[in-house]
């Protein structure tokens, strides 16, 4: 099992930003890709962003390419979103998730986050 912890949540004003970090614990993940999806109130879990065990490979929604960056610490077992230029269509529950399978969609994810909650005024 995994268990992922989200933080760095909040209220921001638009064009601000915001860094999440998602500690993950109970197993090493080298062959696991970690990322990010959101949920915006009344609306389904998208896909954001991911990122595979090397670095080397990174796909984003076309929504926050250019503003939203994913990085990880394999030695912390931890994944960050760097969330820059914010608008208020960002606001969502962002969730991290870990999988081996397909990280682009909500059912390929084998593990999920508890999720938290990015705001962002106008």
């Amino acid at each position: 099992q995994v268990q992922l912890v989200e933080s760095g949540g909040g209220l921001v004003q638009a064009g601000g930003s915001l860094r999440l970090s998602c500690a993950a614990s109970g197993r090493t993940l080298d062959e696991y890709v970690m990322g990010w999806f959101r949920q915006a109130p009344g609306k389904e879990r998208r896909f954001v962003a991911v990122i595979n065990w090397s670095g080397g490979r990174l796909y984003y929604a076309e929504s926050v390419k250019g503003r939203f960056t994913i990085t990880r610490d394999n030695a912390k077992n931890t994944v960050y979103l760097q969330m820059n230029s914010l608008k208020p269509e960002d606001t969502a529950v962002y969730f991290c998730a870990v999988t081996k399978g397909n990280a682009l969609s909500v059912g390929g994810i084998e593990y999920w986050g508890k999720g938290t909650l990015v705001t962002i005024s106008s």
